[in-house]
C-alpha cells in the first residue's frame, strides 16, 4: 500500500485553517498526513483553540487536542514550530513530500526559493505570486491542471477569485467568444483590514473600519486571469470592493460577448459548465443570499436567477464562492493531482525512464 503523501502547512490563518479542516472532511482524507505547521504569531494553545472552534465553519468535526509541541487532531500527532525564517524552521526533521504555503506572506521567486533550500522537493502556493515568473506553473483546478507535469518545483493555487472566474469566462470564450469583459468583485472582509479606523496600511482604504463601510481595493484579478486564458489578453478588467460581512463573495461579470445571446441560452450553457466540473462548478436558480454558500466547497457558483443580457452581445451574471472554503477544497485538489504526477515522475527515474 502506497503511504500517504505528507503534508507541511506553512501559514496558519484561515487558509491554513481551511485547509486542515478541508482535509479533514475531503474524499481525500487518507491520501495525505499533515506532519508540520509552522505558525509563528500564535502559541499552540491558541493554535489548538482556534482548530476546534472557527467563527465561520463551526466546530471541528472531530477531537482537537494538543500535548508537548504537538497538536493532535483525532489523535494524530502534527507538529508545531514558530519559525518566521524557512531556513531556520528545521523543516528536514518532518520528511515532508509538499509544502502548502499558506502564509501569502512569500511572492517573488527569491523568497519562494527559501523553501526548497531548507529542503523540500516542491511548494503549493496559496496565492498567485508576484508574476508568472515567480512560480513554475499557476493552477485553475477543472481548467488548466492536466497541464501538471510532476517536475515543477514551485505551482500556484492562483486566488479565490481568479478560480471562481476562470472556468466561467473559458466556458463563455469557447461557446461565444468574448471581446470585452469587465469583473467586480463583491469580496468579505480580510485581515488586512482594521475594525475600527488605524494607521496600518500605505493604501489609505484599508485604514477604515472593515465594519462600516463598502472599502474598494486594488486588485490583481485581470493580469491573473490573462495568465491563465492569454486569448483574452488586453480584453478584462476588474475591480474590486470589500464588503463588511465575514465570509463568501461574489462577482458581478458583465460581458460583451461575440453574438447576442437570450439568457436562456446562457443559462444552458452555465449549466453545461457545472455538468462538465461537478464538484468544482455550480449552477443554482434559486433565490439566495450570500449566508448560503457558506462552507460551500465549489470554486463558484452561478446564480441563473440573476442573468441578463441587453442586446449587442452584452450580458451579465453574478457568480457566488465561499473565498476560504472553496479555495481550501482546491489546494487539496491540485496537491492530489499534482501529487500523481510527481510520484510517477519518481517512478520514472527509479525505472530508468
Amino acid at each position: 500500500m502506497t503511504r500517504p503523501l505528507r503534508l507541511a502547512i506553512n501559514g496558519y490563518g484561515r487558509i491554513g485553517r481551511c485547509v486542515l479542516r478541508a482535509l479533514h472532511e475531503s474524499p481525500h482524507r487518507d491520501a495525505f498526513e499533515v506532519v508540520a505547521i509552522n505558525e509563528p504569531a500564535a502559541d499552540l494553545p491558541t493554535i489548538a483553540y482556534l482548530t476546534q472552534f472557527d467563527s465561520t465553519h463551526g466546530a471541528f468535526r472531530g477531537k482537537i487536542d494538543h500535548e508537548g509541541d504537538n497538536l493532535i487532531v483525532d489523535g494524530r500527532p502534527i507538529a508545531v514550530i514558530h519559525a518566521s525564517d524557512p531556513l531556520q524552521a528545521g523543516w528536514e526533521r518532518f520528511d515532508a513530500d509538499l509544502l502548502l504555503e499558506c502564509s501569502g506572506r512569500f511572492g517573488s521567486r527569491d523568497q519562494l526559493q527559501l523553501f526548497l533550500q531548507a529542503g523540500f522537493k516542491r511548494v503549493l502556493v496559496s496565492q498567485p505570486g508576484n508574476s508568472a515568473r515567480d512560480v513554475d506553473y499557476t493552477v485553475v483546478y477543472g481548467i488548466n491542471d492536466s497541464g501538471l507535469t510532476g517536475s515543477e518545483r514551485i505551482v500556484s493555487n492562483a486566488s479565490c477569485t481568479t478560480n471562481a472566474v476562470v472556468p466561467v469566462l473559458d466556458a463563455l470564450h469557447g461557446a461565444f467568444g468574448i471581446r470585452h469583459a469587465f469583473l467586480t468583485t463583491l469580496h468579505s472582509v480580510m485581515n488586512d483590514q482594521p475594525l475600527i479606523d488605524g494607521y496600518h496600511h500605505a493604501d489609505l482604504r484599508r485604514t477604515r473600519s472593515a465594519l462600516q463601510s463598502l472599502i474598494p481595493v486594488e486588485t490583481g484579478l485581470a493580469q491573473g486571469v490573462e495568465r491563465l486564458l492569454p486569448q483574452l489578453a488586453g480584453k478584462v478588467q476588474a475591480k474590486a470592493v470589500r464588503v463588511p460581512i465575514l465570509n463568501v463573495s461574489a462577482i458581478d461579470l458583465m460581458v460583451q460577448l461575440g453574438r447576442d445571446v437570450q439568457v436562456d441560452e446562457l443559462n444552458a450553457a452555465l449549466r453545461g459548465l457545472s455538468e462538465k466540473l461537478p464538484g468544482v462548478i455550480a449552477y443554482s436558480h434559486h433565490p439566495h443570499a450570500s449566508i448560503d454558500f457558506n462552507h460551500d466547497p465549489h470554486s463558484a457558483i452561478i446564480d441563473g436567477s440573476q442573468t441578463r443580457t441587453n442586446g449587442d452581445g452584452f450580458a451579465n451574471l453574478f457568480i457566488w464562492f465561499d473565498n476560504e472554503w472553496g479555495f481550501a477544497n482546491r489546494m487539496l485538489d491540485v496537491a492530489c493531482t499534482w501529487s500523481r504526477r510527481f510520484t510517477d515522475e519518481a517512478r520514472a527515474d527509479i525505472a530508468g525512464v
